[in-house]
């Protein structure tokens, strides 16, 4: 019992000490989003003597903040719900039907996992400019979308399959077709696996700087981590008026986390007990 309770007590240690780690500097990032930039090199870690909300009035309004945040939102829902209903579906028909070539087909889905997207990106630059994407939303949306298949096929294939045969087998019987079985039987029930795939795709897409700066060139159609460059060039020196960007640029993905945490660690920890 004692050396139980001394590794979770080890083990609550690091997990504390991780936690820390990561929220110490939002905590800096926030506070610092209401000072002067005076005051944030005369008082990094310190609260603000006057809170002021203007350094969130001067993003929003003088650097276009508006335009990159709402071109950010439409690519990452837009690609999000792309792939994860191309997955479910491939995940659906890989996990529960049995066809020759099925362990084939999955393989090859799963060698997307091992490839870089970007050492394509040349090939793929080619691709856009001949169908007309280039300098376009649509350009990073395909790209998100394709480059997020093979990681949702691979989480939500390995859901399908632990589910009974039962249930579809009982739904065959009552005359329900294969897409009714799909999206009012089997889908609900990988909730939690869509949760994971939503969140593990949707963050490194917010941030991708990558590809905005490479299919991109239009100031108006810049995604919020290539726009916050602007903000280097113009507000090179203003400090404060960088860190309420990165604040309001880390509150969607902060808030989608929280809304959906409940399922995404449901979905971690499923399997891991017996029962």
């Amino acid at each position: 019992m004692r050396r139980r309770s001394g590794w979770a007590l080890a083990v609550q240690a690091v997990l504390a000490t991780n936690a820390a780690l990561v929220l110490a500097p939002m905590a800096i990032m926030v506070v610092s989003a209401f000072k002067s930039t005076r005051e944030i090199f005369q008082n990094p870690f310190g609260l603000p003597a006057v809170w002021r909300l203007e350094n969130f009035q001067r993003v929003w309004v003088e650097a276009r903040f508006g335009a990159y945040f709402q071109n950010s939102v439409v690519v990452t829902v837009v690609s999000v719900a792309v792939l994860v209903a191309l997955g479910a579906m491939a995940g659906y028909a890989l996990g529960r039907f049995a066809f020759r070539g099925n362990d084939v087909l999955y393989l090859y889905f799963l060698s997307g996992l091992m490839l870089p997207v970007r050492l394509g990106v040349v090939p793929l630059f080619i691709l856009m400019r001949n169908l007309g994407l280039l300098d376009t939303l649509w350009s990073l949306i395909l790209i998100y979308a394709a480059s997020g298949l093979p990681s949702a096929i691979f989480i939500l294939t390995g859901f399908f399959r632990t589910l009974p045969a039962d249930l579809e087998g009982a739904a065959r019987i009552d005359g329900a077709s294969e897409w009714t079985i799909f999206t009012r039987i089997m889908l609900p029930l990988v909730r939690p696996a869509l949760v994971i795939v939503t969140i593990y795709n949707a963050i490194p897409i917010w941030n991708d700087f990558f590809f905005p700066l490479v299919f991109i060139q239009s100031d108006a159609r810049k995604t919020l981590p290539q726009g916050m460059t602007v903000f280097f060039g113009q507000y090179y020196t203003d400090y404060a008026t960088l860190f309420a960007g990165l604040t309001l640029a880390a509150v969607p993905v902060v808030a989608l986390y929280v809304l959906l945490s409940q399922h995404f660690i449901r979905g971690l920890t499923a399997g891991a007990v017996k029962g």
